[in-house]
């Protein structure tokens, strides 16, 4: 699998991952509960981000990966 295409894929789960972390949040009453999922939809953000950033670097510097 290219390179591209694992970045890809890594971007979607991170993507995924941050939209489930929301939703736990909002389907919990308790507060600790719903802190801790805030913070790691955050977390999750924070990390879409820099993959994003690489996967654009990438697909600069290295055209065959974008695909």
């Amino acid at each position: 699998m290219p390179t591209g295409t694992k970045l890809e894929t890594a971007l979607a789960s991170a993507k995924g991952l941050a939209a489930d972390m929301k939703t736990f949040s909002l389907d919990t009453d308790n507060q600790e509960a719903k802190q801790m999922f805030n913070q790691l939809a955050s977390t999750m953000e924070d990390v879409e981000q820099q993959i994003k950033s690489r996967l654009d670097f990438v697909k600069k510097e290295e055209p065959q990966y974008d695909k």
